[in-house]
């Protein structure tokens, strides 16, 4: 069968699989005893390697069906969760992972995996039985009153076939048969066993299913559904003649127990999932609101981007038509046309609304490196996420998770101390890093706390004059965040070994000119001894912006309005010089002049001697420019397009936009501007 067709959902609902399992790992690590996260973890491993059995990945069929082996011997209590298991867990996972990129990125899936694999058969061998809760009593006796423990599923359709045979004289049997451990043709000894039992009678169903059987996908017991009117002993005894195998048991079937206990068995099912339902609502009375199922499909970024491409066609158009309608002066178009207006600002938005997904995405891959980390400076620390639902642009959220990264390895390694040093400080013994999330009118604010050891003012000032980042004479200027923001300055740092995992300053510069790319701006808070937060401001999207349109002679310009501090109208007297360029002095800042004709070649009329100027203040940091333009038009909303392959490294130009009226407007890049 061919199944490359189905690749691209394989990736995903692999991804997302994987997903589930490192975020329930986590919550197994701190609640061992929780049946549900163990089910949880059950199911995700059980659907992972029914998908990659049916996709044809056998390395990746074969790990999952040992990490599900693990998993249902952890639910019937045959083995315990302790620390040591979940570390060989994790490390299962993350090799999960590795085939899943592999296959990505084009490759076979093809791994060495006799080394986990072995890890895993470890974990069964292991006898420790956990003290059991109230609800794995009840869950106990439910598996007590059905026998029927191997074959987990039986449908009508089958047990029709049972009690029509058991009517015409066959007895119906249940056939559990165990190889040898060192069997090494598993598939050829099952095809040996079935050929022996039909020559005897009819097989119903197996479990596992055939094809699992034939492709060895089982450990070295299977079990058989089985119709036949030959004795039980008769059966044991051919099947015995079969080499490599150890054991049979031939148990009779009877229809009518299985459905009374079946049914029996749902009912007790039935009535614990209903006392647990009372019990989530007592404690949460909004759980059930949560259970309501959203119905949701998968989308292509790409089709939402020749979406919005086709929009931005709409808007031209709709532009052409306002200017018609205007003219003509018809109330019946200039009507349709404001419908049609307030229509496209409708469907604007939820195009807008479609490509934003939750920071929970960034979010969600920094626990279990955090735990890595703690382990590897043997910290302990806890991660408390907050607001993992506030939404991002896909663009956003793409290029942010590496700046948050730098920075929880950051606070790891130099913020959070050790247990040690934390007792003796007075502190508990176990750090906590905060990520938190939250919207503030047009921008989303990220917060990356610590309660380490903060950032010492003397010791940052110290290392920035050695460093000549700022000199001597101005140091006592400096007021406490103006300190703090000196660790963003290219290549500074205060630690005193080379580190691994970071030291306090080392790519933070890189970090903050991620952030102001993106049109973001970051800011540091700190208390020696006591933490440090390092804040984040993002727009929401990079699609869409605010702008101030300005004008030069002909042409039209667009300035994004979150580099803009504000204009102002400058009489030529008030412009000064220094250090051969041209400045003002703007609240007490002596701010550099930047004319934009001269940047990008405008030609001037000749003859024109202006009295005043117009300029807009823009920043980057700490830094300010003032952009010199003819004349300001207006603040507008505009859809942000590139400028394609062959203009990528264009000077201060960022991308244009498509106006109302279908003019071009080139998009200024403030910070290329700014020195």
């Amino acid at each position: 069968m061919d199944t490359s067709q189905y690749l691209d959902v394989f990736i995903e609902e692999s991804a997302d699989h994987l997903e589930v399992l490192y975020k329930q790992l986590l919550e197994l690590e701190k609640h061992p005893e929780e049946k549900a996260i163990i089910e949880e973890i059950f199911r995700a491993a059980h659907t992972l390697k029914g998908m990659a059995a049916t996709m044809g990945y056998t390395d990746l069929s074969d790990v999952t069906h040992h990490l599900e082996n693990v998993f249902d011997n952890i639910r019937y209590n045959k083995i315990s969760v302790h620390p040591s298991m979940v570390d060989v867990l994790f490390e299962t996972v993350d090799y999960l992972n590795e085939i899943v990129e592999d296959i990505s990125s084009g490759g076979e899936g093809k791994r060495n995996v006799t080394t986990i694999l072995a890890k895993l058969e470890t974990l069964n061998q292991e006898d420790v039985m956990p003290v059991k809760d109230p609800s794995e009593e009840v869950a106990s006796t439910i598996l007590s009153t059905n026998e029927l423990s191997h074959i987990e599923e039986i449908d009508e359709f089958e047990l029709t076939i049972l009690k029509e045979s058991m009517e015409r004289g066959f007895s119906n049997y249940e056939i559990h048969v165990e190889l040898s451990e060192d069997c090494l043709l598993k598939g050829a000894r099952v095809f040996m066993v079935f050929e022996v039992l039909e020559q005897l009678g009819e097989v119903i169903k197996s479990q596992p299913p055939v094809h699992e059987l034939e492709e060895e996908q089982f450990d070295h017991t299977f079990t058989v559904l089985y119709v036949s009117k030959q004795s039980k002993e008769e059966i044991e005894k051919r099947i015995h003649k079969v080499s490599e195998i150890v054991h049979v048991e031939v148990h009779p079937f009877s229809v009518i127990d299985y459905t009374a206990k079946k049914h029996e068995a749902e009912d007790q099912a039935l009535k614990l999932e209903e006392n647990k339902q009372e019990e989530t609502k007592k404690l949460d009375p909004t759980q059930s609101k949560k259970s309501i199922s959203r119905k949701t499909i998968r989308v292509n970024i790409e089709r939402l981007d020749i979406l919005m491409n086709l929009f931005e066609e709409l808007v031209i158009d709709r532009g052409r038509l306002e200017t018609i309608s205007s003219e003509l002066d018809h109330a019946d178009l200039r009507e349709t046309v404001e419908r049609m207006t307030r229509v496209s600002g409708d469907l604007q938005n939820i195009i807008l609304t479609m490509r934003m997904v939750p920071i929970d995405q960034v979010f969600n891959r920094f626990p279990r490196m955090i735990r890595q980390l703690a382990r590897d400076l043997h910290k302990n620390v806890e991660v408390e996420i907050i607001g993992a639902d506030t939404e991002l642009d896909r663009t956003v959220i793409d290029e942010i998770g590496d700046p948050l990264v730098h920075l929880i390895r950051n606070a790891m390694d130099h913020g959070i101390e050790v247990p040690e040093q934390r007792i003796k400080n007075g502190k508990s013994e176990q750090g906590t890093i905060t990520l938190e999330a939250y919207h503030s009118g047009n921008y989303v604010i990220i917060e990356i706390s610590d309660d380490g050891a903060g950032i010492h003012k003397e010791k940052v000032l110290a290392s920035a004059i050695e460093k000549g980042v700022v000199k001597q004479e101005e140091a006592h200027l400096l007021n406490d965040q103006q300190v703090y923001e000196l660790i963003m300055a290219s290549g500074f740092s205060t630690s005193e070994t080379i580190s691994e995992v970071s030291g306090r300053g080392v790519g933070l510069d890189v970090v903050k000119n991620t952030i102001e790319t993106l049109g973001g701006s970051i800011s540091i808070d700190a208390s020696p001894g006591k933490g440090s937060t390092f804040s984040i401001q993002l727009p929401l999207t990079l699609s869409i912006i605010s702008v101030l349109l300005v004008e030069l002679q002909k042409e039209k310009y667009a300035i994004p309005l979150s580099s803009i501090i504000e204009t102002a109208v400058i009489h030529t007297k008030d412009i000064y010089s220094a250090h051969h360029q041209k400045v003002i002095d703007f609240r007490g800042h002596v701010v550099p002049l930047v004319f934009l004709q001269s940047v990008f070649e405008v030609s001037k009329t000749e003859g024109t001697s202006e009295e005043y100027i117009s300029v807009v203040i823009v920043k980057k940091g700490d830094k300010l420019a003032g952009l010199v333009v003819d004349s300001f038009i207006g603040q507008q909303e505009v859809v942000l397009k590139s400028l394609g392959a062959y203009l990528t490294n264009t000077y201060a130009i960022s991308g244009a936009t498509i106006l109302g009226d279908g003019e071009v407007a080139l998009i200024i890049d403030g910070n290329a501007l700014i020195k």
